[in-house]
């Protein structure tokens, strides 16, 4: 059972998911929380998180792999439809706006919220990486491109708007 809880934690969508039957500890978050902006693909987030729906629900999440080329049948998760459309950023560095440089905490409960047709609002604090693996700095309540058009990847420019994105199914 460890071994299986162990692999499925290896899971970077955070889609493989365990229970339990045999008393052995749950799934725990990490103990801060990180969004890894990787190359030409989704934003995988990893921590105590909570997931805002639609209909106003929430999840509560440990990993995530999230759209950010704006084409996904299952936004706001990633369903590797970027690789279909060739999305592509690199993400080697992210720019400094809206981050807090070097360290600082990035504990807690990161809520994620995916706005009507626009970014992922984010309200907590997390670690920003680049592509490898670089922490850009901590961000606090920044508001993240989903639709794949920002000229400040990976945050939203406002470029939703003109793009005609649609941010729900």
């Amino acid at each position: 059972a460890d071994k299986v809880a162990a692999t499925v934690e290896s899971c970077p969508s955070g889609a493989l998911r365990y229970v339990r039957k045999d008393g052995g500890p749950a799934e725990q978050p990490s103990a801060e929380n990180a969004v890894l902006v990787t190359r030409n693909g989704p934003l995988y987030l990893r921590g105590r998180m909570e997931l805002v729906h639609p209909d106003g629900s929430t999840t509560t999440e440990t990993r995530l792999a999230l759209c950010r080329c704006g084409a996904s049948a299952h936004k706001p998760y990633c369903d590797n439809t970027h690789l279909k459309t060739r999305f592509a950023d690199e993400a080697a560095t992210l720019p400094a706006g809206g981050l807090s440089p070097g360290g600082g905490d990035a504990s807690g409960t990161l809520r994620i919220e995916p706005q009507a047709d626009g970014p992922l609002k984010l309200s907590g604090r997390a670690r920003m990486l680049s592509s490898k693996g670089q922490v850009a700095g901590t961000a606090g309540g920044p508001a993240l491109c989903r639709c794949g058009q920002s000229g400040t990847k990976p945050f939203c420019d406002g470029s939703h708007l003109k793009a005609g994105f649609v941010g729900t199914e």
